[in-house]
Parts: structure tokens; C-alpha cells; sequence
């Protein structure tokens, strides 16, 4: 089932269960999608305002890439459930089966693939609500900062999920270049959040 055609209660409901997924993988795509919208609100409420008509057509053009960020991060909720499973299944095999490693390796990457690719999409978002923060209406500023938020979030947990598996990969080499990769999101975007949220507090 995919789980964003579910009503927030019953997603909530399965999220706790001891269901495999949706996990934090799908969470973090979740609430990445919830903190691109929030920016993207503030697109919506400063298009069509005279007092912001000279950055129109870069909001109008923000609005639409993010447009594009919302589904893509609704998308990985149930990727993320489709590239675990495959995990899942390799733990139930025997110890002792000759495979097992090589199957458990293979698996292990596939699940990394997609908290990574939710933490590449929480940057692009990030990157956008700096602009709808820096430009765009200020009676809804303070849902940038709100979406940065999120953004931030859904960014450092969807790290936790590439982490956690690539501690278990036995090639060190592939496990150290997908942690590089993601330590250095972290890095960048997560200075970018603060500095957004910052940057909005000091309105008030």
C-alpha cells in the first residue's frame, strides 16, 4: 500500500507498529515534503503581490521546482519501503549459506540508495526556501523558517538510515564514499537551515 494515499492518523498508526515500513526513511521523506510545501507557501502568497512584483518570475519558477521536490520526496516513502525490503528478506537467511554475505552486501546498498537520495532532495529544498525566505512575502516568513525546519530534520534522519547500513557493509571503501557523500550534506545544508531559521527569528 502506499502509505501517502493514508489519512496522516493512519499513517501515524503504522509508523508505530511494528510494521517494517514505514520507518524512518519514510518519515523523513514525509516530513521533507512537508517542509518543501511550507516554503512553497510562501511562494503561493507573494505571486500576484504588487509589492513583490520584481522577483515574481523567480518565485513563479521556485514554485514550480518545488512543486517537483514535494512529489519526488512523496515518491520516496514508498521507495524507501520497496529498496528495505529486499534487507529484510536477506536477514532471514541462514548463516551458514554461502551467499548470504554476498546477498546481505547487495541489499544493503539498495537500501542506502534511497535515505540518500531523500537527503539530496531536502538540500535542493532547503536551497529553495532560502530564496522564499529571503524574497518572498513577509506576513508568511515565518513558514520558511518552519520549512527549514523540517527540511533540517528530514534531512539529519534520513542520514541516520544511510549510516546505520553502511556501518554493516563489508566493502569499506563503497561504505566510506556514501558516508563522505552524506556527512558533507549535512554539513552544508544544516548550517544553511539554521542560518535561515535564524535569519527569520530575528524578524520578531
Amino acid at each position: 500500500m502506499d502509505m501517502t494515499l493514508a489519512s496522516c492518523r493512519e499513517f501515524v498508526t503504522v509508523l508505530a507498529s511494528d510494521a517494517p515500513a514505514p520507518g524512518g526513511g519514510g518519515a523523513a521523506a514525509l516530513v521533507g515534503a512537508i517542509g518543501t510545501a511550507l516554503g512553497n507557501m510562501v511562494g503561493s502568497l507573494t505571486v500576484g503581490k504588487k509589492k513583490y512584483a520584481a522577483v515574481e518570475e523567480e518565485i513563479i519558477a521556485l514554485k514550480a521546482k518545488c512543486d517537483d521536490l514535494q512529489k519526488q520526496l512523496l515518491d520516496q516513502v514508498e521507495a524507501d519501503e520497496v529498496n528495505f525490503l529486499p534487507l529484510a528478506k536477506a536477514y532471514g537467511i541462514p548463516k551458514d549459506d554461502p551467499n548470504r554475505d554476498k546477498v546481505m552486501e547487495e541489499a544493503t546498498i539498495i537500501a542506502c540508495s534511497t535515505p540518500m537520495h531523500i537527503m539530496e532532495l531536502c538540500c535542493e529544498a532547503i536551497e529553495a526556501i532560502a530564496v522564499f525566505a529571503e524574497k518572498g512575502s513577509r506576513l508568511a516568513v515565518s513558514d520558511a523558517g518552519c520549512g527549514a525546519v523540517c527540511c533540517k530534520a528530514a534531512l539529519q534522519a534520513a542520514s541516520l538510515n544511510v549510516f546505520i547500513n553502511t556501518k554493516s557493509l563489508k566493502n569499506r571503501e563503497v561504505a566510506e564514499e556514501m558516508n563522505a557523500k552524506a556527512n558533507g550534506m549535512l554539513d552544508k545544508y544544516c548550517a544553511m537551515a539554521d542560518e535561515i531559521f535564524a535569519a527569520v527569528r530575528a524578524n520578531f
